[in-house]
């Protein structure tokens, strides 16, 4: 059986740099056949993004290589009456129209829902903005860090000390794509079922808000505000990392039996009756001193040393890792996480990316191709829609594609 959930949908991506490409990312591991609809001449912002300058000047920076795999680009002007035509040709073929503009600009270029829905009554139109299609906020720009400040995330992040602190990575951006992808997926089950389509509403810091759940929960029936706690697990002690003779070593002995069998495997067993730590909330209470006589412990082997036999011992524990470290770990080889993908847009230079988190009939997700040149399909897709070689050079001396 192929692996291939999606296969037949087609998706037309017209979204930018991160949160809505990784949306339509996760689409094309599924199976879809995701078009990316970009503007001539420039394309994704992302192309010119990335660590690596000489693919940046050729419009492959390294943050569009990342996400956009396996789609198939077109370039396509909607300010134009002509590209217009075009697009209205595509939505009528489509089964999902993914977006993250402004609210609103689809709309001024004369292809808000009621028209979307006039041209096929099918489709699943998915909006992802920063702060959703409606509110005070709906008009203003989105950024990542914008979107942790305001979610409350960065305040929680970090150590008393060191908070508010942004968490290393695009987690708004990343988290908004995934709810997107969730929801097109669910949405495309009742358009299977039903025929009936959708109009999906994705805000980033509602998608942020509804991810951070316990901390949330703490508030809104706890009445505790959270606070930032560096390293410590709130809920459990001693859970957090530890220093070790060479690194940083995660425990998390959230359970008493995990607790008495980390005091034995550091044979020091005498904490378990301890007045100060003899119950989970007193542990919570006392974990700095507790951490405190843990790491005299701890801090006479390595985290591998202390990984191996705590792990056997029924304490959860591991090193603190680096990326590459991450990478190269037995479990994510194993697991087939990465995968190389020839590159003929790169002089025949093969690509590492990453695929999809699930398995699917036992199968790692790897993308279906490489990341497509700027309007490396555009020929293609509209002959599929009718269009002749003649046709299309006339919308290119239009500039409509």
């Amino acid at each position: 059986m192929s692996p291939a959930l999606l296969d037949g949908v087609r998706v037309l991506d017209m979204t930018n740099v991160l949160s809505g490409p990784f949306a339509g990312y996760q689409l094309a591991l599924m199976g879809a056949d995701v078009i990316k609809l970009e503007v001539p001449g420039t394309g994704d912002l992302a192309r010119q993004l990335g660590a690596d300058p000489q693919l940046s000047s050729e419009n492959l920076g390294v943050s569009f290589l990342a996400q956009n795999a396996g789609k198939r680009s077109v370039t396509l002007n909607l300010k134009k009456k002509r590209g217009g035509e075009v697009f209205a040709r595509l939505v009528a073929e489509a089964d999902v129209l993914l977006e993250n503009f402004r609210p609103g600009v689809l709309e001024r270029l004369g292809f808000g829902w009621d028209r979307l829905r006039e041209i096929n009554p099918r489709l699943v139109y998915c909006a992802l903005s920063g702060f959703g299609a409606d509110g005070p906020m709906r008009e203003r720009p989105a950024y990542d860090q914008v979107i942790q400040g305001l979610s409350g995330t960065m305040s929680i992040t970090g150590t008393p000390d060191t908070a508010p602190l942004r968490v290393g990575y695009p987690f708004c951006d990343s988290i908004g794509g995934i709810a997107a992808a969730f929801a097109v997926a669910s949405a495309l089950l009742r358009q299977h079922r039903t025929g009936e389509g959708a109009r999906l509403d994705v805000s980033m810091l509602d998608a942020t808000l509804t991810s951070m759940g316990w901390i949330i929960s703490d508030y809104l029936i706890a009445g505790r505000e959270p606070m930032p706690m560096g390293n410590e697990n709130r809920t459990s002690a001693p859970s957090g990392t530890f220093d070790t003779a060479d690194g940083k070593l995660n425990i998390a002995a959230n359970k008493q039996e995990q607790f008495e069998a980390l005091c034995a495997v550091l044979d020091q067993r005498e904490l378990i009756t301890d007045p100060r730590f003899v119950t989970r909330e007193a542990r919570k209470t006392n974990r700095d001193t507790l951490r405190k006589e843990l790491e005299k412990t701890l801090r006479t082997k390595s985290a591998e040393d202390w990984d191996a036999v705590l792990v056997p011992a029924g304490v959860p524990a591991a090193p603190v890792l680096t990326v590459p470290q991450a990478l190269s770990s037995p479990q994510v080889k194993h697991r087939r996480l990465t995968h190389r993908v020839p590159a003929p847009a790169l002089n025949g230079r093969e690509l590492t990316l990453l695929g999809s988190a699930a398995h699917v009939d036992g199968e790692s997700l790897a993308p279906s191709g490489p990341p497509p040149r700027l309007g490396e399909h555009t020929d293609e897709v509209l002959q599929t829609l009718g269009y002749t070689p003649d046709d299309i050079a006339r919308l290119r001396e239009e500039g409509a594609v």
